[in-house]
């Protein structure tokens, strides 16, 4: 008897590998993670996460990484990195340190991608949101990673240095840029990143910083870029097993 196709909604669980894990970085600290592998078949594409701000809420388990992680393993045979940057919590548990305002954090992104590169992960991206924009900015530049993604990004640490970098460096950047964001917006983000001849900003109408409501658009959106064989949009609906998270016992709830 085939199984009924239920609605994925945000406490949707998909099938995947998933591992908890321990980063550790070069000034000798251990960071919480998790790896979510695809059920089946090897992953064609990895994305490693950079949360928002954590003095300010943002974790390993904001809502669309959360979600990330809960769907694109199973949905686009990607393979989805996150861990909490120093000092940060989140149900998966607190990284060692403290926050360093996108200086020690340097290690932590370091740590992650080591990790994605010697576990032979393909094609890996970097995908930071909000301060994770600006931490993938300033020190994800790595000869490992095939581009990044930045959701909201505001531009508050990095700077035109930073961008001039990725300029000379000629990988991919897509900025996602919500039309009603806190910080930059898509006009402004367009002369911002108008120093690196090779971004792509994409407006998002009626979005907000939070991407609350528009999860899916941001899914469909990294998936295009990290495996664009995949049919769009995603599925909305899903006909094998599936958990239901409690997200009661998220911060954000979203």
């Amino acid at each position: 008897m085939a199984e009924v196709s239920r609605p994925i909604r945000g406490s949707s669980v998909l099938p995947a590998r998933r591992e908890p894990l321990t980063l550790h970085t070069a000034d000798g600290l251990r960071l919480v993670a998790e790896l979510a592998l695809p059920p089946e078949r090897p992953p064609i594409a990895t994305m490693v996460c950079l949360h928002p701000l954590p003095t300010h809420g943002g974790m390993m388990d904001s809502h669309v990484f959360r979600k990330a992680s809960f769907r694109l393993p199973a949905l686009a045979d990607i393979a989805v990195l996150r861990f909490n940057t120093r000092g940060t919590t989140s149900l998966h548990g607190t990284s060692e340190g403290v926050f360093d305002a996108a200086v020690g954090e340097r290690y932590d992104v370091a740590a992650a991608l080591e990790y994605a590169e010697y576990s032979d992960l393909p094609r890996i991206w970097l995908v930071g949101w909000s301060f994770g924009t600006d931490l993938a900015l300033m020190h994800g530049l790595d000869a490992v990673i095939v581009g990044t993604i930045l959701l909201s990004p505001p531009l508050r640490f990095s700077d035109d240095e930073h961008l001039e970098r990725w300029a000379n460096a000629g990988k991919p950047v897509v900025a996602l840029v919500p039309e009603l964001d806190d910080y930059l917006r898509p006009e402004q983000a367009r002369e911002r990143f108008g120093r690196i001849p090779q971004a792509e900003v994409v407006a998002v109408c009626g979005a907000t910083h939070l991407w609350v409501g528009h999860t899916e658009r941001v899914l469909d959106e990294i998936v295009a870029r990290l495996a664009p064989q995949t049919p769009l949009p995603l599925p909305r609906s899903w006909s094998g097993p599936m958990q239901i998270a409690d997200t009661s016992v998220y911060a954000d709830r979203a």
